[in-house]
């Protein structure tokens, strides 16, 4: 399963870098804002300073919702690096624009993904990835996970090469269980990916080695 992390804090994004495993970086305009970043130019460069981070997919989102404008948006994302994935929301135009960038062999990442038949309409039109939010499902009283697994077992089926990007990822155990269900990508914040290292039996363990290492050597 390859591990994204989801941001646009650039020091976040290095430090996940630098644990050896990231494979790629999504972000959202909330997420830019969150860093203050705003403005069309600023926003842009942004997403060219991630990718100089990062040797790996980067989902940049457009923000117009009509087809002429995700196309225009997208094509001019496409040309900053060519790490740069362009983030399509799931809605009418949204495939449509979806099946242009395929056949333009463009990569897309398909968000705001909440049920098994849009994860469908996004395959058929040629998505790179496809982004199911389980967080927010989950905080709606719906199995973000049991989504996952129905969109996996739909893939399989037929054999889609869409990847599952398993999006809205809140914590450890969301990770977990998303390599179980064979989803293909996970993203979430840095602390779902530190938050594998952890655990209190690895910690003591250590504590007790080192102590007896000491006593030998003192």
């Amino acid at each position: 399963m390859k591990f994204f992390i989801d941001t646009a804090n650039l020091d976040q994004i290095k430090e996940a870098e630098e644990l050896g495993i990231l494979d790629g970086v999504t972000t959202n305009p909330s997420l830019m804002a969150k860093e203050g970043i705003t403005g069309k130019e600023n926003i842009i460069q942004h997403y060219v300073d991630i990718c100089n981070i990062v040797n790996g997919d980067v989902s940049a989102e457009v923000i117009a919702t009509d087809l002429e404008g995700m196309i225009r948006e997208g094509e001019e994302l496409a040309k900053l690096h060519k790490n740069i994935v362009v983030k399509i929301p799931m809605i009418k135009d949204g495939i449509k624009a979806l099946k242009y960038f395929s056949n333009k062999g463009i990569k897309t990442n398909c968000t705001l993904v909440f049920s098994a038949g849009q994860a469908l309409l996004a395959a058929k039109a040629g998505a790179t990835y496809v982004s199911p939010f389980i967080g927010r499902l989950d905080d709606v009283s719906y199995d973000g996970i049991e989504l996952i697994e129905q969109i996996r077992l739909i893939y399989d089926n037929y054999m889609f090469d869409t990847q599952i990007l398993a999006a809205s990822v809140r914590h450890t155990m969301h990770v977990i269980k998303c390599a179980e269900v064979g989803a293909d990508v996970m993203t979430g914040p840095l602390s779902s990916i530190v938050g594998l290292l952890k655990h209190p039996l690895t910690d003591n363990g250590l504590a007790q080695f080192l102590a007896d290492y000491a006593k030998g050597n003192s």
